[in-house]
């Protein structure tokens, strides 16, 4: 109890200092059609059922990874392809290597994470706006006509994203634990006899991102503050180097629900304490 309203002390008082000015990203070549923008995070497309969805993502020369229920009404369908791994081989970049699709059975309709978006936010500086171009065309081949949602932040600072001031940014990771990649893999696997391991995916020489259930308790914030994005789930746990980490929640859940307000956040505000806990329990 007394961490948690540490937390939230120190948590009001960035929240009063307000957020600063944050420096904008070097503008590359690639990417100057959408410097100075605000982006969306997630488009939205025409519903249809999941195996008519995974049949067109398929179509479209996307991997399905795996079909995970988030909610009583949504499947958040994690894909990727050759290109999307090949972005994500490089080092702390992996979190790049998926897309996620939520079939949304409670607003009837499907959305997609925005390649623009979550590719400046995890690549970095090594960020290709073309490449997030083609896949935003494959994903328009596959779900139809998409509509920008409403959540958007301002492109020149997703590479620096943070809730506020003293919030973690992208590079800001848990470090879940530590050994060789094939030791911290079988300690996932061996966990609970691995019912929380959702998918496993290896790509380039050395590394996978693996995803992670949470517990229902833990799971319940999307419902406090919108199962419109639920996608967000499955966590996701990377091994690479030696090291399996996993990104803050602080940033992960900001990133992914950018119009978090204050009054939402400290909801949730147990939240992060509660998903380095269970990540790092594999682990011990």
């Amino acid at each position: 109890m007394k961490k948690l309203f540490g937390f939230l002390a120190v948590l009001a008082l960035f929240w009063l200092s307000g957020c600063g000015t944050k420096e904008a990203a070097p503008e590359s070549s690639t990417s100057s059609e959408v410097a100075g923008q605000k982006i969306n995070a997630y488009y939205y497309a025409p519903y249809e059922n999941m195996t008519t969805v995974e049949d067109r993502l398929r179509a479209a020369g996307f991997d399905i990874v795996a079909a995970y229920p988030v909610t009583n009404e949504s499947v958040s369908i994690i894909i990727t392809n050759d290109a999307l791994k090949e972005a994500a081989d490089k080092p702390g970049r992996g979190f790049a290597a998926i897309l996620r699709v939520l079939v949304d059975d409670q607003n009837h309709r499907i959305a997609v994470t925005n390649p623009v978006y979550f590719g400046k936010a995890f690549l970095q500086k090594d960020y290709d706006h073309t490449l997030a171009k083609s896949l935003t065309a494959a994903l328009r081949e596959a779900l139809g006509e998409m509509t920008a949602s409403p959540d958007v932040y301002a492109y020149d600072e997703l590479e620096d994203f943070r809730f506020m001031i003293g919030m973690p940014t992208y590079g800001n990771t848990y470090l879940l634990g530590q050994g060789d990649n094939a030791s911290l893999l079988t300690k996932l696997e061996e966990y609970k006899n691995g019912e929380d391991v959702v998918f496993t995916l290896p790509f380039g020489d050395s590394r996978t991102l693996v995803g992670f259930d949470l517990s229902d308790k833990t799971k319940t914030f999307v419902n406090k503050i919108g199962s419109e994005n639920a996608e967000v789930l499955p966590y996701t746990i990377l091994v690479e180097e030696g090291n399996a980490t996993a990104l803050k929640a602080e940033y992960y859940i900001a990133l992914s629900y950018p119009l978090l307000s204050m009054g939402q956040f400290m909801t949730i505000a147990t939240l992060p304490g509660a998903v380095e806990k269970e990540l790092k329990k594999p682990f011990k």
